[in-house]
């Protein structure tokens, strides 16, 4: 039944003299006449307000199996943890043998009760009281008025209502969770765990005793205070609870020993910054997470572990955050270090944007499957690299020539991937990425470039991990359905036990990645070298196959390292929330050890199974990872994704004809076609080459042509430095002299001379190894390389002066 608006929430003795006047004017108004009974009853109808309560309450986290993971406090600044649902047997049976013995009999008052209080407030200086709960829930609901006989008229009067229009186990309820325990202290949940560290449903007989006598006397909680009475009421009330036969003689004796409540306990923690995240969008609420309790105090424990390590480097900060692949509930959630509010305790890092180093490379990887631009192996160039002023480096700034591709991305080099990049193309990749929820990257594709695919762009962890488990689940509902995806297999993670997260209804069609596109992807990542302590994980019963990437951010200021199972995904992050840069401070040595205890916590998952409805079986040549062409010697049947079938065959083997001797190439215009050789013969363009042999000495160069041979078209010089567009730049040393400038080019003989000239000015010859040093002057300049068989190269190139 509602109350009536102003007159108060809940009625006071004015709001209830202003209700029954109110009610007189109407029934006068429409000339309906009424008693005073009548009228008394339609005061006593109406004097209750809804809610009864209306004081705000703390916010309350739980993590899934019902365990407290922390609390935020009430706006009042009280300890009022929500309503709870039922009282616990024992306090139930303390509290109503201390305050209330005949609580189930009596209609809200006690007549006994009322003239025993009274015949004594009379007789003696002594002051007793004889309200029972129901007129104590009536009391507190009024703000504790100042006690006179009128206002216990009042009580008694609205208490019969209260009792009408509630069971008595609502209003036990209502005692229960709004009584006061001393100091900002209320509810008996909240004292449970503010006096002992557990919850109400777990106190034993001596606890529930204790918190029973309380609300009667709240200020005997102080410590080193009123122990002694708090001990003998206690006592006596277990006394009592014997003699009625509700407790055994043993359990008596044990309760008795038991220790008082003294300095309120802090409450639980295991999830701080969730809390306070919870806390901003459910204030005063008891919500249920997703979190598995036993395995965030595992991550808690392992996170400040690591912390303890890291803070040596002064590396002060980190987050970790565990996903359910295939629900996408948040399991555990670490968003900061144990560390000190100098270093920025206090910030969330889980949902701050950092620069993602590499850890977006296996999205461009999977792309490039998926769009049939690559086959998982196929060899990727790795040279000196300038795209419109842009010069990546891999980060041991060394150069491969030519590498497979899941090796560039196990080994996350940087110059195939921004080649990758700009083959792909940057605004169809970031597009990619938006697909994906990466709700951070929000700025125009040109405005990130070609350093999208190197952290040029900021990305959460949150945002990182949800990508990397939508990869999984999207494998595992393939395998698991009749070959379908779903149609919103992207969503963001959710930590609200009743807000399931909704995928969507089922498609034949991906929502970003293929199946075969991202197994072959995470077959990749399951080869990235482990941290020392795991390399030869393979060969341990116990361990698991892990799809993982790191990410280091430039200055060495991030470092990320994200893995998957079918079943887990988890998201590391370390660094400082500052930004400070620290040596060392990179994924595989930073957060990829973090990564690896975190899993070893985690039950063990099986490898993700084929999605064979997603690949097609091929024959792949086995040096160059293409589609085997007619003059492969060495190929295997390998399943690709479907869209590789349309890629070119291998373009790096091709049929040379040779002397008698193989030392030479010839054609028919310098050699008798009958004493040819024919072979199939490997070979890279002459910049790969001249890296891919230092590394691969099993590579054997093309012969060079016989002198007198005719040449068409053949390419056996290439140069180095500088590359095509590269503004040269003249750098001063400490001395503020300038530097010299390095020539490089890669021929295909390896023993000729090379004539250098800058425009018609000749520079000198090289031999065997052709690098040229000098120091020109600033300038537009033609760079010109002939050999000593009269092939020629140039270059147009531009040489500035370095700003200072």
């Amino acid at each position: 039944m509602q109350g009536i608006k102003g007159f108060g929430s809940p009625l006071s003795n004015n709001s209830m003299r202003k209700l029954g006047e109110h009610i007189k004017r109407k029934l006068k108004r429409h000339k309906i006449k009424l008693t005073g009974l009548g009228v008394l009853f339609i005061v006593w109808l109406f004097c209750l307000p809804r809610p009864l309560f209306k004081n705000p309450s703390s916010t309350v986290i739980e993590s899934r199996e019902g365990m407290l993971l922390g609390a935020r406090i009430a706006d009042d600044g009280q300890w009022r943890f929500p309503a709870i649902d039922s009282v616990p047997y024992r306090f139930e049976q303390s509290i109503l043998l201390f305050e209330d013995e005949y609580f189930y009999d009596h209609p809200g008052f006690n007549p006994v009760s009322m003239g025993k209080a009274l015949w004594q407030n009379l007789t003696t200086d002594t002051r007793r009281g004889g309200s029972t709960l129901t007129q104590q829930v009536i009391r507190l609901a009024r703000k504790n008025q100042k006690r006179s006989y009128f206002e216990k008229a009042i009580e008694l009067f609205m208490a019969t209502r209260l009792e009408a229009g509630y069971s008595k186990k609502e209003i036990l309820n209502f005692y229960t969770s709004h009584a006061p325990f001393g100091g900002n202290v209320v509810g008996l949940e909240t004292a449970a765990w503010r006096y002992f560290g557990i919850p109400a449903s777990e106190l034993s007989w001596g606890q529930s005793a204790s918190l029973a006598v309380l609300p009667n006397a709240p200020a005997l909680i102080f410590p080193g205070k009123n122990e002694e009475v708090l001990l003998k009421k206690r006592n006596r009330l277990l006394r009592k609870l014997h003699d009625k036969g509700i407790i055994d003689a043993t359990t008596y004796e044990l309760a008795l020993e038991e220790g008082l409540p003294g300095k309120p306990m802090p409450l639980p923690q295991l999830a701080s910054h969730l809390s306070e995240k919870i806390k901003q969008q459910y204030t005063g609420e008891r919500i249920t997470t997703t979190i598995d309790a036993h395995l965030q105090q595992k991550i808690n424990r392992i996170s400040a572990e690591h912390h303890y390590i890291l803070k040596q480097n002064e590396i002060n900060n980190l987050a970790v955050l565990i996903l359910d692949v295939n629900t996408r509930e948040v399991l555990a959630y670490v968003g900061n270090a144990p560390t000190t509010q100098e270093n920025s305790h206090f910030v969330d890092i889980i949902h701050r944007p950092r620069s993602t180093g590499s850890i977006l490379k296996p999205f461009l990887y999977a792309a490039a499957l998926e769009g049939g631009e690559m086959l998982p192996t196929t060899l990727l160039t790795d040279v000196p690299t300038t795209i419109n002023g842009y010069s990546p480096k891999n980060f041991n700034n060394q150069f491969d020539g030519a590498v497979p591709a899941d090796e560039a991305l196990s080994r996350s080099l940087n110059i195939p991937a921004v080649r990758s990049l700009q083959r792909y193309g940057l605004e169809r990749f970031y597009h990619r990425l938006q697909e994906m929820n990466f709700d951070h990257i929000n700025r125009p594709a040109h405005h990130y470039g070609l350093s999208l695919i190197l952290g040029g762009a900021e990305s959460s962890l949150w945002e990182i991990t949800q990508a990397y488990a939508g990869m999984a689940a999207s494998l595992n509902h393939f395998n698991a359905s009749s070959s379908e995806y779903r149609e919103w297999e992207f969503e963001p993670p959710s930590f609200i036990k009743k807000e399931e997260v909704s995928f969507g209804t089922t498609q034949s069609s991906p929502t970003v990645f293929d199946a075969g596109s991202i197994y072959k992807t995470f077959q990749a990542l399951q080869n990235v070298n482990r941290p020392e302590g795991e390399e030869n994980w393979q060969y341990f019963s116990n361990s698991q196959s892990i799809a993982w990437k790191t990410g280091t951010s430039f200055g060495f200021k991030d470092a990320w390292a994200v893995g998957v199972t079918p079943q887990y995904a988890v998201g590391i992050w370390v660094g400082n929330a500052d930004g400070e840069g620290r040596p060392g401070l990179t994924g595989i040595q930073a957060a990829a050890p973090l990564l690896f205890d975190v899993f070893d916590v985690l039950p063990k998952s099986e490898p993700f199974a084929i999605p064979y409805d997603a690949l097609a079986e091929a024959e792949i040549c086995q040096k160059s990872g293409h589609l085997a062409g007619v003059f492969c010697e060495e190929t295997s049947q390998e399943y690709i994704p479907e869209k590789g079938m349309r890629t070119h065959p291998c373009p790096y083997h091709r049929r040379v004809f040779l002397d008698a001797s193989e030392t030479y190439q010839v054609n028919s215009s310098c050699y008798a076609l009958s004493n040819m050789k024919q072979k199939p013969w490997f070979s890279l363009a002459p910049a790969q080459e001249y890296y891919y042999t230092t590394l691969h000495p099993e590579y054997r160069p093309l012969p060079p042509f016989k002198a007198d041979c005719l040449r068409d078209g053949e390419k056996v010089m290439e140069f180095i430095f500088p590359k095509p567009n590269e503004t040269v730049l003249l750098a001063k040393d400490f001395d503020t002299e300038v530097n010299e400038v390095i020539f490089q080019l890669a021929h295909r003989a390896t023993d000729t001379q090379v004539y250098w000239y800058l425009n018609d000015t000749f520079l000198g010859t090289t031999q065997t190894f052709h690098e040229l040093a000098l120091t020109p002057l600033p300038g537009e300049y033609i760079l010109t390389a002939v050999d000593e068989a009269g092939n020629e190269i140039k270059q147009k190139i531009e040489i500035e002066k370095a700003s200072l």
